[in-house]
């Protein structure tokens, strides 16, 4: 899709162009700058969806006509999934759909926990749904961030080192859904394939911004496990995907257990199938793998080229308004953003967090997100405050949780929408003196 051609991808999009009341009575077009939470849907995946609702029935199950056309697109969108980020050899990896990005991780950390030592390494970066799962099931180490935020990518090496042979796996997420900072996946592939381990990729942010490939440029830095969401790149909420390891999934024991995963059971014994029946109790969601593949495919039309280039417009425009306002405190580097996706957190001096999402959204139809974003620690280093401090509202009904403002990007999004949005907050800081 060629961009230069001035498209209006607000036409790709439901409700981009909704409209909203406002205190002051009126409606205006509302502006969604939360989109690292949940994206608009693509009008083409709601058609895919109802276009193919004559054929809808049980996956694998049957013999009739529809379900019979339903089990063959089911499998046909895994394929297009292991084509999209590049997977050659389709027999090593597997495609296993789930829930959403937190589903998934979960499934993996009670699926492959087997030795008490065994060691997840972790990062201070991460979304709670990449770190807690592991905290309860294994034995967890972290690598720190700087002052900056971004990831000690020297610890790394120094953290598999010291744990001499007993970590199993590193999870990372691709991109921060705090900072937008991108981390280098297959670096970090690289480092820990060295020393045995394996590497979790959690994509639920890096996915609608950038194509990944998988496999990188050599064996050495081929991603093991990436973990995705559909309501991140503008299909439905309720369907996620995993890709991994398909002779890690066969060593296993099924997470969930129940109909469609078994070969054969006895009175005292089970036989299962492999992967990824054998992962996927009971119905498939059919229409979510439809919506997710349709949407990577017009992700794909659009271009991965296209989007980034239309994002870095955006977040420079944001930064550039931002760093302007004295009253407005930024977070993570906001000089050297070649690593950032479009998503930017801040405060107003004097101006509670909340106050502010609120006030943009009751007077000026902006949704934004408030708080730390299910990134507890991570937000806490960024702010530079300590655990005491930062706690102290759980005991404390005087006090109150610290928190950030968040704006992230949709590909749909346009500077005329920044440019409001720096008035916007030009405007509560003035009313506020």
């Amino acid at each position: 899709m060629d961009m230069d051609k001035k498209i209006d991808l607000n036409d790709l999009f439901l409700g981009t162009n909704s409209k909203v009341n406002v205190v002051e009575g009126k409606k205006i077009r509302a502006i969604n700058f939360d989109n690292a939470a949940t994206a608009p849907l693509l009008k083409s995946v709601v058609e895919s969806v109802i276009g193919l609702s004559d054929y809808y029935g049980s996956i694998g199950r049957g013999v009739g006509h529809k379900a019979e056309i339903t089990t063959r697109l089911y499998y046909e969108s895994k394929n297009y999934i292991m084509d999209f980020f590049n997977i050659k050899d389709k027999d090593k990896y597997t495609v296993i759909y789930v829930n959403n990005t937190t589903d998934g991780i979960n499934r993996l950390s009670r699926t492959f926990c087997k030795k008490k030592d065994d060691i997840v390494l972790l990062t201070r970066m991460e979304h709670h749904s990449n770190d807690l799962p592991w905290r309860r099931r294994w034995n967890v180490d972290y690598i720190e961030v700087d002052e900056q935020g971004r990831l000690k990518f020297d610890d790394i090496e120094n953290k598999l080192i010291s744990h001499k042979g007993k970590v199993r796996y590193i999870t990372v997420t691709g991109a921060s859904n705090v900072t937008g900072y991108i981390n280098d996946i297959h670096g970090i592939a690289r480092i820990a394939h060295k020393y045995g381990a394996k590497i979790v990729v959690d994509g639920a942010q890096l996915i609608p911004h950038a194509k990944v490939d998988i496999m990188g440029k050599s064996d050495e830095e081929r991603i093991d496990f990436l973990i995705f969401s559909g309501h991140k790149v503008y299909a439905p909420l309720g369907c996620g995907v995993i890709i991994g390891l398909r002779e890690d999934f066969n060593k296993s024991l099924p997470d969930n257990e129940g109909g469609g995963t078994v070969k054969f059971v006895m009175d005292n014994n089970v036989e299962y199938l492999d992967t990824p029946e054998k992962d996927e109790a009971g119905t498939p969601n059919f229409f979510g793998a439809i919506a997710i593949s349709t949407a990577l495919s017009e992700l794909n039309k659009i271009g991965f080229e296209n989007i980034r280039k239309n994002e870095i417009k955006l977040r420079d425009r944001m930064f550039d308004g931002l760093k302007s306002i004295p009253e407005v405190i930024n977070y993570g580097d906001i000089e050297n953003r070649e690593d950032r996706l479009g998503i930017g957190v801040f405060n107003i001096k004097s101006i509670y967090h909340e106050d502010v999402a609120e006030t943009l959204a009751k007077y000026y139809g902006i949704s934004v997100r408030q708080g730390w974003f299910c990134a507890h620690p991570y937000c806490r280093r960024l702010m530079h405050i300590s655990e005491k401090s930062a706690s102290a509202f759980i005991h404390d009904d005087n006090e109150r949780m610290p928190g950030m403002v968040r704006i992230s990007f949709g590909i749909y999004n346009e500077e005329n929408e920044i440019d409001y949005f720096l008035e916007c907050i030009e405007r509560i800081i003035k009313k506020s003196k």
